[in-house]
């Protein structure tokens, strides 16, 4: 039988325990596992790094909301993105990456990556030929965003795979801003879908953690290998954590959604702001493709100040019931200026965001209660 969305969330890799008929999978807090005479294992469980019942739980789960074959946890998405580097790159190989990427991402290709020999070009992913001109016969990624984080620029994924895979590349998505309830990458033609899931999976922020899901088994199969070997996994409460957080993954996005819909009408009206980037409004120049391949348009938002940067930190610092802090994707409204947070590692490069930016992560809060504070915030 075929399940809906909401119906996997809660009960994919979550059978009840088979001794004691426990809904809610159990938190494998140990090490290692007793062995029924030397390499006598109980259904390949040995140690926790290589294999842990809870953690299985989670990445049986992620695989069937993203549609994939198999998933993978990790510490953190950072580590996602680092093992994934390392188990499809070598020294002298070449990757795309989007021209407004995430911080963290650029700062792991440009201080860490290329001192391994691995180069990067930065292209513009809404433009197909963009792309194709900054791959090179070593090229081996087309790594994307879409929405970006922070410009919410819309890639066509379906368009992206194709001009990967004609040259010979994976299309590598980053799904994290919609996560899978919105949007589905694998069935777009990507190959790797890569998740921070502390952002929406979570969806709490109280837990720190990552994910990779394949549709390839023979890559599957490579990933497992660096995984274990480099070690950076979830642990089993973690991953106990981010279990519960996809439970309700569908009803808080539409809540999220809903609410930021809400806000991006009110600022896009508001003299303080000179543009609003948020894919759900018409104007948008990625709004049809999104519309295309996403569910709905997301919680996240951004918009620039009229006033410049000191205004848009104003903002920052005035806001009460947006908490000012980084991160994104939980229950609880976030405001950040990403120019000097989650985006300061891109300073001075071709990849900086603009200084009168602010970015909103929208909770599930009342939004007359999210308006007023913005409204209050912004004068």
């Amino acid at each position: 039988m075929t399940y809906s969305f909401e119906t996997l969330a809660i009960h994919a890799g979550q059978e009840p325990d088979p001794r004691t008929g426990a809904v809610i999978p159990p938190i494998y807090a140990t090490s290692t596992y007793a062995q029924d005479g030397v390499g006598g294992t109980r259904e390949g469980y040995e140690y926790s790094r290589t294999k842990n019942p809870t953690r299985l739980a989670l990445e049986e789960c992620l695989t069937a909301l993203e549609g994939g074959r198999r998933g993978f946890a990790f510490a953190s998405g950072m580590a996602a993105e680092d093992t994934l580097l390392r188990t499809v790159c070598q020294p002298g190989d070449h990757v795309v990456i989007p021209d407004d990427a995430y911080g963290g991402t650029f700062r792991l290709f440009s201080k860490v990556a290329a001192r391994w020999g691995l180069s990067w070009t930065a292209a513009r992913l809404s433009d197909v030929d963009s792309v194709r001109a900054a791959m090179t016969p070593q090229t081996k990624l087309v790594w994307c965003e879409t929405p970006t984080n922070p410009l919410l620029s819309i890639a066509d994924i379906p368009s992206l795979a194709a001009v990967a895979h004609e040259r010979g590349a994976r299309l590598v998505v980053d799904n994290t801003f919609a996560s899978p309830y919105l949007q589905q990458p694998l069935t777009l033609g990507a190959d790797v879908i890569v998740h921070s899931t502390t952002k929406y999976l979570g969806g709490h922020s109280d837990v720190v953690g990552g994910a990779l899901i394949v549709t390839d088994p023979g890559l599957a199969d490579e990933i497992a290998f660096h995984q274990n070997s480099m070690g950076a996994v979830a642990g089993p409460f973690d991953s106990w954590l981010t279990l519960r957080g996809t439970k309700t993954l569908a009803v808080r996005m539409e809540r999220h959604c809903d609410n930021a819909e809400r806000i991006a009408a009110y600022l896009t009206g508001h003299r303080s702001v000179s543009a609003v980037l948020y894919p759900g409004l018409p104007e948008h120049p990625g709004h049809e493709v999104a519309a295309k391949q996403m569910r709905r348009f997301g919680g996240m938002i951004s918009f620039r100040h009229a006033g410049g940067r000191d205004a848009a930190v104003r903002v920052c610092n005035n806001a009460k019931l947006f908490t000012l802090a980084e991160s994104l994707g939980g229950i609880e409204s976030l405001i950040e200026h990403p120019g000097q947070m989650t985006h300061a590692s891109a300073a001075g490069s071709p990849l900086e965001v603009p200084d009168d930016l602010v970015r909103l992560s929208v909770g599930i809060e009342h939004v007359d209660d999210l308006l007023a504070d913005l409204d209050q915030a912004l004068s």
